[in-house]
């Protein structure tokens, strides 16, 4: 039999809003689902048509598609869309009866089976060479980690854990619940074992029967060169152990840099702000530019002006697992000297008229009472 329209299907018009399409899966999924109409096969095939409509209109990609080829969009499966519970009527349910239902719709999650263990987070701070050539550095975390006295099973040594006999070892009990809607079955994590299948009797007395135990633990961290505040490093099962056997988490450290008294990174480029002589601008001449490998001398041309950048290439910091390095750029800060000489002074004025200053050549013509009558009249 040809299939529905998807609109037509959740009673829509093809301009419908996300909200307006929500709201009407909410109505017809909770209208047809199985569990409020036992044995009635028709309403199951509609909530599975509604259920299909709104996977795919609620996905914007899929919906453009539909709208543009209809069906012919998808292969014959359905496009790969879900025929069961979605996650956003599944949370609609829940939240009417405190738990999942039965009937093989949506399933439940074993609670006594491997469980991965927590990842950990760490802040290291690392200085800004540290950074820009790489490191190791020791840490140290406490973690949860397997008893080694009971091996992880949380009994004690010579002893062994027990099936329970609430849950039959499943972790769960299924509850009747009965509400305005009708008789419902939920299933809930056993309160005799916690979900974990077993009774320990007779406890490991080092990790008094959780199978796991705290340790500080010193670990060696390889901090590749180029990172910078912000990076993360994960260290791949350095997290606490798994439970029941599983594996353990992860470590992330989380990189701070500390700031340098001279350079200023920009991506993997240093800034430097550098005092240059006043003759050496003027006249050109070498100097010696510090960098993070050591100083390095460059010669700055004649007539440089303040603020003039100068690049010095590769002198920057490396990108992570490559060869290629940023550069440096030098701001020249011209330095002008605060006090002169007599000797200094009558350079500089010779200097200054050499350089055709015109008002340095009007006052010289200035007479000595000329001069005295300027101040006063200043």
């Amino acid at each position: 039999m040809a299939k529905r329209d998807y609109y037509e299907v959740l009673g829509l018009q093809k301009s419908a809003t996300e909200d307006e399409i929500k709201s009407a899966y909410r109505k017809y999924a909770k209208k047809y689902h199985p569990d409020l109409n036992p044995d009635n096969k028709e309403a199951e095939e509609k909530f599975k048509e509604a259920n299909e409509a709104y996977s795919v209109l609620s996905d914007k990609q899929k919906r453009a598609q539909y709208d543009q080829f209809g069906h012919a969009a998808f292969d014959q499966t359905g496009g790969g869309y879900s025929q069961g519970f979605t996650g956003d009527f599944s949370d609609i349910i829940n939240s009417f009866f405190g738990g999942g239902f039965g009937g093989g719709f949506g399933g439940h999650t074993r609670h006594n089976g491997p469980v991965r263990g927590d990842d950990l987070g760490y802040n290291l701070t690392i200085t800004f060479e540290e950074a820009a050539f790489g490191a190791r550095k020791e840490i140290v975390i406490n973690r949860e980690e397997e008893c080694a006295e009971c091996k992880g099973s949380g009994a004690k040594p010579g002893t062994n854990a027990q099936t329970c006999t609430t849950c039959g070892g499943s972790g769960q009990v299924r509850v009747q619940q009965n509400t305005m809607l009708g008789s419902f079955s939920t299933v809930r994590t056993c309160d005799a074992c916690r979900g974990t299948g077993k009774i320990i009797s007779d406890p490991c007395t080092s990790c008094r029967g959780s199978g796991r135990v705290t340790k500080s633990n010193r670990i060696m961290v390889n901090v590749p060169a180029g990172v910078n505040t912000g990076s993360t490093l994960t260290l791949r099962g350095e997290g606490e152990a798994g439970l029941r056997g599983g594996p353990s988490g992860d470590l992330y450290v989380k990189l701070n840099v500390k700031p340098h008294k001279l350079f200023e990174r920009k991506g993997y480029d240093l800034h430097l702000g550098m005092n240059i002589p006043l003759t050496t601008a003027v006249l050109g001449g070498e100097i010696e530019v510090p960098t993070l490998s050591g100083a390095v001398k460059y010669n700055i041309p004649a007539g440089t002006q303040p603020n003039t950048v100068f690049r010095l290439r590769e002198q920057g910091i490396v990108r992570p697992n490559t060869t290629q390095k940023g550069d440096l750029f030098v701001k020249a800060i011209i330095e002008i000297p605060r006090k002169l000489t007599n000797e200094q002074k009558e350079l500089f004025e010779k200097l200054r008229m050499s350089l055709g200053d015109k008002n340095a050549a009007k006052a010289a013509k200035k007479g000595i009472f000329e001069k005295v009558r300027d101040v006063f009249e200043k």
